[in-house]
């Protein structure tokens, strides 16, 4: 029994130690994605064009010209 103690107390330990390293990271920034808001300014184009063919399809199958 007391062998479940200390694997409880060692895996607490364990658990707390690396909520401290998430923590010291998410605040040393090491999340933060600097990089994708300048590619996606790159295909931006792509996205709207897409959008524009598929509204331009929902018109044609709402009016249909006969």
């Amino acid at each position: 029994m007391s062998v479940i103690y200390v694997l409880l107390t060692i895996s607490i330990i364990v658990a707390v130690i690396f909520f401290t390293a998430f923590i010291v990271s998410v605040r040393s920034g090491q999340y933060d994605d600097s990089y994708t808001p300048s590619v996606r300014m790159l295909f931006e184009d792509e996205l709207v064009a897409e959008n524009s063919v598929t509204e331009q399809e929902q018109t044609k199958n709402t009016n249909p010209t006969k």
